[in-house]
């Protein structure tokens, strides 16, 4: 049965792939993390309204609060009874969302992505959400290491320490040829 390794199909679609975004903001950092987020928030919630529009897959990757008895509902359910709510409200996820949960920074680690996205035939990912220093960096390198295109809209990524940041899409862009663009260049439509 072929599979994520097989090539043998070419795979032109393209996934929005929201990032953390499902998040209690109660852990450490949080309070550098939560000015950033309110400024990707309004731009991450444009860009998931233009996917769905155009019938791309939005795929939320999710940690999961150290919470291995939840479901990716209850996940949400936690994130708007927080202090932090109306960054997760504009951003929830419908019914037709896809949702991965994952326990480390990369989507792809012990997830099963690589899997889902080679199903849907995606070929190209747009990274969106938070932390770009961290989970956004490592999924991009594991989209990367999987033949996937990458393209990360910095406008509609959040962060903990902006110089680590910016340093972070410098390197996804020149060691892993990612397209680093505005919310507004991306294109749904294109393969």
């Amino acid at each position: 049965m072929p599979g994520p390794t097989d090539r043998g199909r070419r795979q032109e679609g393209r996934a929005l792939i929201v990032i953390d975004m499902i998040n209690t903001y109660d852990h450490e950092d949080a309070e550098l993390l939560v000015p950033s987020a309110r400024r990707v928030v309004p731009v991450v919630a444009r860009l998931i309204g233009r996917a769905r529009a155009a019938d791309a897959p939005v795929i939320y990757a999710n940690d999961n609060f150290g919470l291995w008895r939840s479901h990716h509902g209850e996940l949400v359910e936690t994130a708007l009874a927080r202090s932090h709510a109306e960054l997760v409200e504009p951003i929830r996820p419908d019914g037709d969302s896809l949702f991965v949960v994952k326990a480390r920074h990369s989507v792809f680690y012990e997830t099963p992505m690589s899997y889902l996205l080679w199903q849907l035939e995606i070929g190209n990912v747009v990274l969106c959400g938070q932390v770009t220093e961290q989970c956004v960096l490592y999924s991009a390198l594991d989209a990367h290491i999987r033949h996937l295109s990458v393209t990360v809209p910095r406008d509609a990524v959040a962060s903990i320490h902006p110089h680590l940041a910016a340093a972070a899409l410098e390197m996804m862009e020149r060691n892993m040829g990612a397209r680093i663009v505005t919310a507004g260049e991306v294109d749904f439509t294109a393969s």
